[in-house]
């Protein structure tokens, strides 16, 4: 029997916005199944409703932000197939209704094989709208008041030992001084494929979703995340690049690769380290997690950043990443390209 939507658990403040999205989409106000998705208190609202017979992703994006231009990301993906269908979308209600991705495990290596695909093509769609507030790794490229306010924060309060810090602070240094040429390839990015939740594979093809973070950015944050969280070795991000650019990368192209992947390792390692929380001390007590089963794990889901531990596993995880990846000669190697690259 079909459902009121009324009667669905739809948040009340939602009903006339949801109803007006019905209504415009598929001429009913009724759906014949709906089911709660919303995995926490802070995500936005997901259902899964089914109309005459076909499923669809209902979502209310509750949490403050452009929703406008994550629309505008949304259906320019959809549009070049990187992202499901969109039948409906509304700013000022915010709420959309898009294809529903029954998704299926998708091995590490198929994801490597596919996801240099997915965002060649992304990367090469018309402009995005540009973002008020970054919220990547590309933001410790930034100079700026609120940068330096968030590294003082950091210094100060984060539980990590300060004289590894200070080792990864005289390298960031570094980084920095090469200048423009680490953050003047800007190109249409998700920006938030460092989470697996948001490539989803039907069992033939991935999809991107959940594009809240999109916006104009450096061609390789997007990159940078989705190596580090799942290649294995240099081979693995050398053929990484190679599909991607659908040609043998160039030292430039791998040096780039390199550094931004140890800022991003930075980004995430500060974020989720920045206090001393009981719940961080006792992470940073124990063995690190070695790097490739934290990927396998993160991968498969059997880490998720659900609680205050698993973000400090997390974090803790990229540090110790970031640290060995900075003492090794790849790093420096990585910076002579691209300097020399500018020259």
């Amino acid at each position: 029997m079909p459902i009121q939507i009324e009667n669905a658990g739809i948040p009340h403040e939602h009903l006339t916005g949801v109803l007006r999205a019905l209504v415009e989409s598929f001429g009913a106000s009724r759906v014949d199944e709906i089911t709660d998705l919303t995995e926490g208190i802070s995500s936005n609202r997901a259902f899964r409703i089914v109309v005459e017979g076909q499923i669809y992703l209902l979502r209310i994006n509750t949490r403050r932000g452009d929703v406008a231009r994550q629309f505008s990301c949304m259906r320019m993906a959809a549009e070049a197939g990187l992202a499901p269908r969109v039948w409906y979308s509304n700013d000022h209600d915010r709420v959309s209704i898009t294809d529903f991705v029954d998704a299926v495990s998708l091995p590490p290596g198929e994801a490597l094989r596919s996801l240099p695909l997915a965002l060649r093509t992304l990367h090469g769609l018309s402009e995005f709208p540009a973002a008020t507030f970054n919220t990547t790794c590309t933001f410790l490229l930034n100079r700026g008041e609120m940068l330096d306010s968030f590294l003082d924060k950091f210094k100060a309060e984060s539980p990590l030992p300060k004289k590894e810090i200070e080792e990864v602070l005289r390298q960031y240094a570094r980084m920095l001084k090469i200048g423009a040429p680490f953050t003047s390839d800007v190109v249409p990015s998700h920006n938030d494929l460092f989470k697996p939740d948001n490539i989803l594979h039907d069992g033939t093809r991935i999809w991107l979703v959940d594009w809240e973070a999109s916006f104009p950015n450096d061609r390789y944050a997007d990159l940078a995340v989705v190596t580090n969280m799942l290649a294995a070795n240099d081979d693995e991000e050398c053929a990484f690049l190679r599909a991607y650019f659908a040609a043998p990368p160039t030292p430039y192209q791998t040096g780039r690769l390199h550094l931004m992947r140890q800022v991003a390792h930075m980004f995430y390692a500060m974020a989720f380290l920045s206090d001393s929380s009981a719940e961080k001390l006792s992470v940073l007590s124990e063995p690190p997690l070695h790097y490739g089963e934290f990927q396998k794990r993160f991968w498969s889901g059997e880490l998720r950043l659900g609680d205050e531990r698993s973000k400090a596993t997390f974090g803790n995880a990229h540090w110790n990443e970031l640290l060995r990846n900075l003492r090794e000669p790849r790093f420096q190697d990585a910076l002579s390209a691209v300097q020399n690259a500018d020259d």
